[in-house]
This record gives structure tokens, sequence and C-alpha cells, in this order.
């Protein structure tokens, strides 16, 4: 049972869908990195949460804070003179960069309320005086709600980066799945009409691990004997890149399992199947 083509063809199958997630997920990864998408998403996301969209207000005063940017970079008077953008800011350390800007008497929450009072964008300034209003005559209070509100603000900035990044892995993948000729239809069709294959296959992943090698005799590629393109394949290579949208550790956890089901069985190439 545990030995069947069955097992081994899924394990070929998942062996090969967890090797282009994780190709697909090294690439968007480098991108990614080399674009700086992170701490560019960021900024656009503070630039929208304080309505400073030209970034010469509240949201540049902000990333001029030091527990926000580097202070070796100095004061920035535009987007391009911060030299390291944050990927990442702390929602304790905003709040406090966000109430230092705003406060002219330090530690004073009846001037803090005043410079709330004084402040012109009006949407931000009733958010701010909310805010103000429910705590109770503590700064700390102020600090504390300032830090959730940015806290949802960036919830929803990951999820639409999350969104985006998905997109981008499916564009990803399915350039790869083209360049390789990773035909999920075909795939199957080859391992299960050539059980030897997929043994082969499943036998050289005793832990789960990839290797370009191994990933390169899967039944995939162009050859002389490749037939000319048709819609099949073409949706072959969709199948296969939407199989990345699961996520490399999904295909990883779900090959370990299948290698741990066929090791409780016997040796591929064993008699009772």
């Amino acid at each position: 049972m545990f030995n069947s083509t069955t097992l081994e063809v899924a394990i070929g199958f998942v062996f090969c869908y967890a090797s282009v997630a994780l190709i697909v997920s090294s690439i968007n990864e480098a991108i990614a990195s080399a674009l700086k998408l992170r701490s560019n998403s960021l900024l656009e996301g503070v630039k929208s949460l304080l309505n400073d969209p030209k970034f010469e207000g509240l949201a540049l005063n902000v990333y001029n804070h030091g527990l926000v940017s580097h202070l070796g970079q100095g004061n920035a008077e535009n987007a391009q003179d911060l030299k390291n953008k944050p990927s990442y800011i702390d929602p304790k350390h905003f709040a406090i960069a966000l109430i230092d800007n705003i406060q002219t008497i330090p530690g004073d929450f009846a001037q803090l309320g005043k410079d709330i009072d004084a402040m012109k964008d009006p949407q931000l300034k009733r958010l701010l005086q909310g805010i103000y209003g429910r705590a109770s005559g503590q700064i700390e209070n102020v600090h504390a709600e300032v830090a959730a509100w940015f806290d949802a603000g960036m919830d929803r900035l990951s999820g639409n980066y999350k969104r985006r990044s998905q997109l981008y892995c499916l564009i990803i993948a399915l350039v790869i799945a083209a360049l390789f000729n990773i035909d999920s239809f075909h795939l199957f069709t080859t391992l299960w009409q050539h059980p030897a294959i997929a043994a082969g296959i499943s036998a050289s992943t005793p832990s789960a691990d990839i290797s370009w090698k191994e990933f390169m005799s899967l039944p995939i590629g162009w050859t002389a004997d490749t037939p000319p393109l048709s819609g099949t394949q073409l949706a072959g290579w969709l199948v296969t890149a939407s199989t990345t949208l699961f996520g490399a550790p999904f295909w990883f956890d779900l090959l370990q399992k299948l290698v741990r089901l066929r090791g409780t069985g016997n040796k591929p190439g064993a008699d009772g199947k």
C-alpha cells in the first residue's frame, strides 16, 4: 500500500511543486530586496496614514525622528534624501515620534490637547482629538492608542503587500513554468505511465531535500520530442504556477509527510505493492 504507484507519483508531484515554489520565493525575495519594495511600501503607508502624500509634513517629520530612521543619515527634506528607509517601524516608536512632532511642551498633557486642536489636517485632528479625549489625562494612554491605530494600519498595509507579492509570485512562476516547460498534465501522465521514473524521484528524496539535479530529473523541459504548443500545455503551466500560491513551506511540509509515509512501507522497487 505504502509503496504504491499513487504514493510515488504524489511524491514526484509534490517534489516538483516544492521546487518551483522555492525557486519562485527566492526570486521574489531577491527582487523585493533589490527594489526595496518593503521599505517603499511602508513609506507609502505612513504617508497615507498621516495624510501627507507629498511627504513634506508629519510623515517627513516622523521619518526624521531618531526612533524611526538611523541617526547617522541626518534630516531628510524629501523621500530621496532618505538613505536607509526602514522596512519596519515599531508601533510604540511611531507613537512617540508622532506625539513628539505634535507637542510643543514635552510631557504637558494639557498643552498636547491644544497642540492637537491647532493641527491643520481636519481628519487627523479629529482622530487624535478622540484619542486624546479617551486618554484619561495620561500621555502614556495617548501613546498606546496611537500605537494601536498605527498597528491596525500596518496590518492593512501588510495585507495589500501580501496580495501584490502573490501576484508577482504567480507571474514569476508562470515564466518559470514556461521556461522549463513544467506542464502539470504532462508531468502527471508521464509519472503515472512510467512508474520507474516516479520511483526514481521518490527514492532520490529520502529526507525531502531539494537539489537541482533531482529537479531536472523530472519529466520537464524542452526537447526535440516536445509536441507543439497547445492550449492543454498552457493550462498545465498555469496549474503549475498556481500551486506556488500555497507557498514553499506548505509543499515542503506535505513532501516530508509523504516521505515519512513511504518510509513506513517497503523500499522503492521492493515486492509487495
